[in-house]
């Protein structure tokens, strides 16, 4: 296996990303490129590797999705309980990747964190299969199972407790944002000389863009 994992390789030829390409705004820039992942038919564009740390030090990683995106921050929900959530009460800090291997392209974003106002979780809320706010109720993310029938068993009495009544946001679940202090937007190109160009906040709280070596 580990000499077929060293002859696999891309040789990335989509294009290439000068400052002059770049919107005026980093939000504005990941809304294009977003944008053009879903019209190309991506599986959810939305998808973002986000990396926390506890306060031990030691890193994690998963997969969620960004469901808000403006000149604020990316946003994300979950449960307040879980994993995840625990690492960033403790450092206040993330990053996230969006990693569009077809397209050739990665974005990354990280800064501090802030979690959502209850307007904004309801208002996400509502717009969630009626199937994912049931899930939300039954499952304590994060804490251990016996088997796949608790799980089962839990979103069961969940369904039952609810009926057909509307199913309202629990007290242990909203959104988080990721406050950007630096977003990167890399662009693959040939012999591994890859454009990366990344927005930076400056002393004055301003932006501006910076060229890296690949």
């Amino acid at each position: 296996m580990t000499e077929q994992l060293a002859a696999m390789r891309v040789d990335y030829r989509s294009g290439g990303l000068d400052v002059d390409d770049l919107t005026p705004t980093w939000h504005e820039q990941l809304a294009s490129w977003l944008a053009e992942t879903a019209a190309a038919g991506v599986s959810e564009p939305n998808a973002m590797v986000l990396a926390t740390a506890g306060e031990d030090g030691r890193p994690a990683s998963r997969t969620v999705l960004c469901k808000g995106l403006d000149a604020r921050g990316v946003v994300f929900y979950t449960n307040y309980t879980s994993a995840k959530s625990h690492d960033l009460r403790a450092t206040r800090y993330a990053s996230a990747t969006f990693p569009w291997y077809t397209q050739q392209r990665q974005v990354h974003v990280c800064g501090p964190v802030e979690t959502v106002t209850p307007a904004e979780t309801l208002a996400y809320w509502r717009t969630r299969p009626r199937g994912s706010q049931l899930g939300a109720w039954a499952s304590a993310q994060s804490v251990r199972v016996r088997d796949r029938r608790v799980l089962d068993d839990a979103l069961a009495s969940i369904s039952q407790r609810f009926g057909d009544e509307p199913v309202p946001v629990p007290g242990h679940w909203g959104g988080w944002r990721i406050v950007p202090e630096r977003v990167e937007f890399w662009q693959g190109r040939a012999d591994r000389m890859h454009d990366r160009l990344r927005f930076e906040v400056t002393g004055d709280r301003t932006w501006t863009v910076r060229r890296l070596a690949p």
